[in-house]
């Protein structure tokens, strides 16, 4: 084959190369698996290409003599040529060289490595470092929910609908100036939206995490900057890698935005810790939405109003990893192995943004053996002991039988310090996504359910669930609501079992038709109580059509116990 002939086989293949490098957003450093594949796929065809050349190039042979065969053979120019041993040397140690590397990343080599990556985590008291939830500013809009009053405000607007749409994977929950909310952004409906707004799009929404009327959009800002839905260097990855991170590992792209509504995009980077494996975030690429400006931060430099740097997924893996590595690669009895329960949350305490799981053991269906939290800047990480608790999903499931008749479901449920107790808290939407109903319910025992109409209606619904079972975690006195006693004639006294508990329900002259309802170890004097004893009661919050004993004294027999 001619000389010039090589030139232009060669060009044209690095531009084929240079054109894959663009549109794939390649990351050129060959110490990330993906890249190291590019590299060895590129050698390929470069060494095929030569050894083709070297043998005389192909050319096309018709098989036999009647112009009407189309079949042809591709033969060598040269003749009957072997193909080059120094192609196939070089071929064969690309690629044994890449299998090996990423043989020898894998856990079979590096358990240890494996079970590790995840620090040791700090054993906490839950009630301790937890903060007790102000139940007026809990998180009742989950990520479904914020993506469609999102919607609904966009479309609202009739003029930008029609121009830009929601991704609901962007819809990222934050804290801002210290007010929890979601924020979504804007994409551009098209690749001809995209070219009719190279500005970009026009602007964000922001939901409010704990008050579904509470929907903003904000136009002031534009979003030129974004991912799947901008083209050429608007693309985000794109525009990431060929910026800043050309040599990185690249992941996780969340919107947020600053203090002063500012629109960004975090991109964390990550090296891998072995070979191809063990993928560590090492920092982020601060990414304006607006202008496109990228700055690269070290893990330990990223600003504070930055709430999200380690990916979800890395966590996760991390800990799965800690759970079935705990005694070693060959742990066929599973001994003390567990697993992250089905579903996780992020979570604010303290002002900080946590990644909140359950673990359960290797086989167990619906109980928890605790809970693990992974600070999302820094990965510090605490657990929280606590056998036999309802996972998760279980509380779920208990919720919605609570409400079967209406066919609610449950949200994901948020674990919050009710009193001193850990308690999953979860809102009840309808079939269109909307809440309808909310409900509380013991991590300890997943059957002690509460739910209502409003947060208040729920929390005094679960508080009688836990009295009446004699669950004695929430002491009277320490609820959210106001405490009442009242002094009366007992009419009537009535003695029943439920699920072994002894309850006694009973009847007060003074008590405008309701039933008190107590369980028997509030008092051992409601054995001995009979109709026209004097007693007197205490009870949270206003009395209901049966209402809960939380304290009770026959002041016929003149000793008070509760």
């Amino acid at each position: 084959m001619r000389k010039k002939h090589k030139v232009w086989v060669y060009t044209g293949i690095t531009a084929l190369m240079l054109l894959y490098i663009f549109f794939n957003n390649v990351n050129l450093n060959p110490f990330y698996q993906d890249s190291a594949a590019f590299y060895a796929m590129a050698v390929t065809v470069y060494v095929v290409a030569w050894a083709i050349m070297k043998l005389g190039g192909l050319r096309l042979v018709r098989d036999g003599d009647n112009p009407h065969v189309k079949v042809v053979n591709v033969e060598f120019g040269g003749g009957k040529k072997k193909f080059p041993k120094t192609a196939i040397v070089i071929l064969a140690a690309v690629w044994i060289f890449f299998g090996g590397v990423s043989l020898f990343s894998s856990v079979l080599f590096n358990v240890n490595a494996y079970k590790n990556q995840l620090t040791e985590p700090i054993v906490g008291e839950f009630t301790e470092d937890i903060q007790p939830v102000d139940l007026e500013n809990v998180p009742v809009v989950d990520q479904e929910l914020a993506y469609k009053l999102a919607v609904k405000k966009l479309g609202e607007n009739s003029s930008v609908g029609s121009q830009a749409h929601i991704d609901i994977n962007t819809v990222t929950i934050q804290q801002v100036d210290g007010k929890l909310m979601w924020v979504a952004p804007l994409h551009h409906s098209g690749l001809f939206k995209w070219f009719a707004n190279l500005d970009g799009s026009p602007g964000y929404i922001t939901v409010s995490a704990s008050d579904p009327q509470d929907v903003e959009y904000r136009e002031d800002y534009k979003i030129k900057i974004q991912p799947g839905s901008a083209y050429l260097m608007d693309d985000l990855e794109r525009h990431t890698r060929f910026n800043a991170a050309l040599f990185t590992g690249i992941t996780d792209y969340s919107f947020e935005i600053d203090d002063d509504g500012n629109p960004y995009w975090i991109v964390t980077t990550y090296k891998n810790r072995r070979g191809f494996s063990l993928p560590e975030a090492s920092g982020i690429v601060l990414v304006n939405a607006q202008t496109g400006d990228c700055q690269k931060y070290a893990l330990k430099d990223v600003p504070e109003w930055v709430d999200r740097v380690q990916p979800e997924d890395f966590v996760i893996n991390q800990i799965n990893n800690r759970g079935e590595y705990v005694h070693g690669f060959l742990n066929f009895s599973n001994k003390d192995k567990f697993t992250t329960s089905e579903g996780h949350i992020i979570v604010y305490n303290d002002g900080r943004c946590y990644l909140f799981t359950g673990l359960t053991s290797v086989g167990a269906d619906d109980s928890t053996i605790g809970f693990i939290m992974v600070d999302m800047v820094t990965k510090e990480t605490y657990q929280y002991k606590l056998g036999g608790g309802a996972t998760e999903e279980a509380a779920q499931k208990s919720a919605n039988g609570k409400v079967q008749q209406y066919g609610y479901q449950a949200s994901f449920p948020l674990i919050i310090n009710l009193n001193n107790a850990p308690t999953y808290f979860m809102p009840l939407k309808d079939n269109e996504g909307l809440i309808k109903q909310y409900a509380f319910v013991s991590v300890k025992n997943y059957q002690l359910v509460g739910v209502g109409e409003t947060i208040g209606d729920a929390e005094r619904d679960y508080m009688r669930a836990l009295q009446s079972s004699g669950d004695n975690t929430i002491q009277p006195g320490d609820t959210t609501t106001e405490e009442q006693t009242l002094e009366g004639t007992v009419l009537r006294i009535a003695q029943e079992q439920s699920d072994g508990d002894t309850r006694y329900k009973f009847l007060l002259d003074t008590g405008d038709g309701v039933i008190f309802v107590s369980a028997a170890k509030v008092s051992d004097e409601l054995a001995l109580t009979q109709a026209g004893d004097r007693v007197k009661v205490t009870f949270s919050g206003p009395a209901d059509a049966v209402t809960t004993v939380t304290a009770f004294d026959n002041l016929a027999i003149g000793t008070a116990e509760s």
